[in-house]
């Protein structure tokens, strides 16, 4: 390939090793360094314009420093695809298992992966992973359920995939943190009335806390149909549980008004994710009970386990 194909396709950056295969001698790489005319990025990895490194440029020159078969990957991936509107201080590269880059890259973090040929997008410049790629990768290293949490919306949200879709990548990694919860929310979209996240509100909240038992996917008519996840209608508390993915728009204000007349009508309206329910479910029947307790139920919440704050 010509010199200037190679630096129209990676933004002006180039490797030392493609700059010799196009012609170039050592020296005269030094002296474009030397001279100014090139900037040195990373070692052996060159900029053939001077100034700011654009962001594409950037990540080009990260790929290129981690060697052969690299590709961008989780959040600056995540921003090339528009899943995310901030890069980040750190650009995220991931090489191949095999490899192993031995020295540490100012402002690059390297991942490592064994499946990165079926992962990597076949044709997105700069390279990177399959978005829906991107997306468990992100699951797989978030701190805290919550992000997890928004990362798979915010795919759907933005239309730039489907529950199916990272259902089905999903189900080719054998290793994914928070796995539990990403299948209950993939799977939450199509279950309808008795999901996943509704019966780990049952068993893990009501159930282990002691808590009465709500009606379930109750229906309300009046000037028109509503349905409440979870009633407690002789204490009039209703809970709602959002297990549908991308759920913005006409859904997001028709849950609003939903709540705002429920609160007129006297009713109080708890509504929680998948987050909640998974990650804390002992916070939220805490809130349950307190709740409860001040519309006139006289139980007590018990303990699931040693320091439950339920009770």
């Amino acid at each position: 390939m010509e010199l200037d194909d190679v630096l129209e396709r990676q933004r002006g950056v180039i490797s030392g090793a493609q700059a010799l295969a196009a012609g170039l001698t050592v020296a005269r790489l030094r002296w474009l360094v030397a001279s100014g005319r090139w900037q040195r990025v990373h070692a052996h990895t060159f900029a053939t314009f001077t100034g700011p490194l654009p962001f594409e440029a950037q990540v080009w020159a990260a790929i290129l420093r981690a060697g052969r078969g690299a590709v961008a990957s989780h959040r600056t991936a995540a921003y090339l695809d528009g899943l995310c509107d901030d890069a980040g201080p750190v650009i995220h590269v991931t090489a191949p298992a095999e490899r192993h880059v031995r020295t540490k890259i100012d402002g690059v973090r390297v991942h490592y992966a064994h499946r990165l040929p079926h992962t990597r997008h076949p044709a997105a410049n700069p390279p990177r992973t399959r978005l829906d790629e991107t997306v468990l990768d992100l699951v797989d290293v978030a701190p805290h359920p919550r992000e997890a949490e928004t990362w798979v919306t915010a795919a759907c949200q933005r239309r730039l995939s489907t529950p199916e879709r990272l259902a089905d990548a999903l189900g080719r990694r054998k290793k994914i943190r928070w796995r539990p919860m990403t299948e209950a929310m993939l799977a939450d979209v199509t279950e309808g009335a008795q999901s996943p996240l509704e019966l780990r509100h049952l068993h893990r909240v009501e159930r282990a806390h002691g808590l009465p038992t709500g009606c379930r996917q109750q229906r309300v008519t009046g000037s028109r149909v509503i349905w409440i996840d979870v009633d407690y209608a002789e204490y009039q508390v209703r809970v709602e549980l959002d297990g549908r993915l991308g759920h913005t728009g006409e859904g997001r204000f028709r849950d609003h008004h939903r709540d705002n007349h429920a609160t007129v009508d006297g009713h109080a309206t708890l509504r929680y994710g998948h987050a909640d329910i998974y990650a804390n479910p002992c916070a939220v029947a805490a809130e349950h009970a307190r709740v409860l307790e001040s519309r006139g139920w006289t139980g007590r919440p018990r303990s699931c386990r040693p320091g439950c704050p339920a009770p």
